[in-house]
């Protein structure tokens, strides 16, 4: 049984807290999203953790794994929904987090209902409460908003080196689920839409891991292959933070070279089906006899 949350994990709570605090001070018209990105991944390593995955900065009808590619000029627009997702690991303890913004105050009920289903589902967490029941509430505070929760999204469970570490926590109700367990460390986050409230994958990919597969490849792509796996193992990274100073390698074309080999599995930009504006919240906890314990509380 293990009482209290590691202190590893504790510090990679506070980092990631503290960089989400700081970049949404960034966050207004015009911002260049490739400078919200990179200061958020430059700060989670100036305070002492290494980013668990790149930035995502998401806008609008977009809900996840949107980071800057390499070369993005794109800013934040006029009006609409910013959400922005951050992960950090120190020593492999995960931690993740998310909040959005309402840029010009028009669609603040999306925020509210997020954060109030995050709360609420929360309040939830203690030993043997099941993972469906937790999507029970999640779905109704949203609901009560007027909106729908996203049904093919969902927080889940994390361990050590591993972000999505099997158990998933539904946003809507389900029924036969796992129930939660002291010691066990859960990424809760609600996304809620005007929508249909699913969401599909775009043509667009920029977040990338490694599956694993050992082939032997050739050249360039075997290079790049060790590489990858030598610098992020079990870690997303975004094709922006790879480079070469040799001028004759594509690392465009080298990455399409692994995906192909499966040495290396893409993370499409997920959007709200019928393209309508989502909000996110998300904490990570630990799960201890008497209760959560949110590591990512922002002060």
């Amino acid at each position: 049984m293990v009482p209290n949350p590691d202190p590893l994990a504790l510090k990679s709570g506070e980092i990631a807290a503290r960089v989400l605090e700081d970049i949404s001070h960034m966050i207004e018209p015009k911002a260049r999203i490739l400078k919200i990105c990179a200061t958020a991944e430059n700060k989670i390593r100036e305070y002492g953790g290494i980013p668990a995955f790149p930035c995502n900065v998401s806008i609008n009808h977009i809900a996840a794994h949107s980071t800057s590619p390499r070369g993005d000029r794109s800013e934040i627009p006029e009006f609409g929904l910013v959400k922005l997702d951050v992960g950090v690991h120190v020593d492999g303890y995960i931690t993740d987090t998310a909040l959005t913004v309402d840029i010009d105050g028009t669609l603040d009920g999306f925020v509210a209902a997020t954060e109030d289903a995050l709360e609420e589902a929360i309040s939830m967490i203690k030993p043997g409460v099941a993972l469906g029941d937790i999507g029970a509430t999640i779905e109704k505070v949203i609901k009560a908003y007027g909106l729908r929760p996203i049904s093919n999204l969902t927080g889940h469970s994390i361990k050590r080196h591993r972000l999505h570490a099997g158990k998933q926590v539904p946003n809507i109700k389900k029924r036969g689920t796992p129930v939660v367990e002291v010691g066990e460390y859960y990424a809760i986050e609600p996304f809620a839409t005007s929508g249909i409230g699913t969401v599909v994958d775009s043509e667009y990919v920029y977040i990338f891991s490694n599956t694993g597969i050992d082939k032997v490849l050739d050249g360039a792509t075997e290079k790049l292959r060790v590489y990858l796996r030598e610098k992020y193992g079990p870690y997303p990274f975004a094709s922006r933070w790879i480079g070469s100073a040799d001028k004759e390698i594509d690392i465009v074309e080298e990455i399409r070279n692994l995906i192909r080999a499966r040495a290396i599995r893409g993370y499409p930009l997920q959007i709200e089906k019928k393209g309508r504006p989502v909000s996110q919240a998300e904490h990570t906890i630990f799960v201890s006899e008497n209760g959560p314990v949110i590591l990512t509380q922002r002060t």
